[in-house]
C-alpha cells in the first residue's frame, strides 16, 4: 500500500462530509492509517486545515494514585496498588498521553487542559472556550461543549474501537449513571477528581444507535466514522433510560461494572 498523503486525508475528510466549519473531537491511533509521508504532523496539519477545531483526549492515567481506603462502590479496590503509586507520576502540562491527542499536543499552537488525568488538547477556533468548559466537576466538560445545540461537534473516529467513544460516557453522566472517584499525583499535592467515568468495554453494544447516525469512510488502513456528538449522546442517554444497564460489560472482574450493577439492583430492591 502507499503511503498516506496529505491530500489522502483531506479527500477521506471531504468524504465525511467534514468542512473548515466543522468542530472535532478527533479519537483514535495514528498507526491504524498505516504508513503516512510525513507521519503524524501530516496528520495532524490535514485535520487543522479542514476543520475550525479539532480536539482530543490527552488522558494521563500514569498520574493516578490509591489511597489505603476510600469510598464504597467505587469501581475499585484499594488494596495492592504500592507498585502503582511508586510509579505514579507528577501531572504537568508536558505530560504525555498516547494517541492522536500526544501529536495534537505537539501541534502549533496547541492548548491542553489541566485536569490531571482527564486533560483535553485542542487546536482551533474557539479552543480556549472549549477547554474552558472542564474543570475537576466536570471532566468530560469540552465534550458536552461540543455538543450543545449550535456548536456542531463531531465526533471522529480513526480506526479507533467502540470503546474509544467518549460521547456514551458522557450519556452515562447524564442520564445519571454513577460516577467514580480517583485520586491523581501533582506537584500541588494529590487532587482528588469526581465524576471519573465507568468502563467503556461495553460500548461495542451501542452498535445499532450508531448505524443510523454516522457517515464511514476509508483513509489508508483505518476505517474512519464521523457521529454528531448531539444526536449521538441523545440517543444513548434514552437508551440507558429504557435499559438501565445497557453498555455496562461483561468482563469477569470488572468492578466498575460491577459496582453499577449493584447499586442498581439494590435500588430496584
Amino acid at each position: 500500500m502507499a503511503d498516506v498523503t496529505f491530500r489522502d486525508i483531506q479527500k477521506g475528510l471531504q468524504a465525511l462530509g467534514l468542512t473548515r466549519d466543522s468542530r472535532l473531537l478527533a479519537v483514535g491511533d495514528l498507526a491504524a492509517l498505516g504508513p503516512v509521508r510525513g507521519g503524524a504532523e501530516t496528520v495532524i496539519g490535514a485535520l487543522a486545515a479542514g476543520t475550525a477545531l479539532v480536539v482530543a483526549p490527552a488522558f494521563t492515567p500514569q498520574c493516578q494514585v490509591w489511597p489505603l481506603v476510600g469510598p464504597e462502590r467505587n469501581g475499585a479496590r484499594y488494596a495492592d496498588h504500592a507498585a502503582d503509586n511508586a510509579a505514579a507520576e507528577f501531572f504537568r502540562p508536558h505530560t504525555p498521553t498516547t494517541g492522536l491527542g500526544e501529536a495534537l499536543r505537539h501541534a502549533p499552537g496547541a492548548q491542553r487542559s489541566t485536569h490531571p488525568l482527564y486533560s483535553f488538547v485542542a487546536v482551533g477556533a474557539d479552543a480556549a472556550l472549549t477547554l474552558a468548559a472542564q474543570s475537576l466537576a466536570e471532566p468530560l466538560g469540552p465534550l458536552a461543549h461540543l455538543a450543545q445545540p449550535g456548536r456542531g461537534g463531531e465526533l471522529l473516529l480513526i480506526g479507533a474501537e467502540p470503546s474509544a467513544n467518549l460521547a456514551r460516557h458522557s450519556a452515562e453522566a447524564r442520564a445519571g449513571r454513577k460516577q467514580f472517584i480517583r485520586w491523581a499525583l501533582t506537584p500541588g499535592g494529590i487532587v482528588e477528581c469526581v465524576a471519573c467515568p465507568g468502563c467503556p468495554d461495553g460500548f461495542h453494544a451501542a452498535a445499532p444507535l450508531v448505524r443510523p447516525l454516522h457517515r464511514v469512510t476509508q483513509i489508508g488502513a483505518a476505517r474512519v466514522e464521523r457521529l454528531p456528538l448531539a444526536e449521538l449522546i441523545d440517543a444513548a442517554v434514552a437508551l440507558l433510560r429504557r435499559e438501565p444497564e445497557a453498555l455496562l460489560c461483561r468482563r469477569p472482574g470488572c468492578e466498575r461494572c460491577a459496582d453499577v450493577r449493584g447499586l442498581l439492583t439494590a435500588q430496584l430492591a
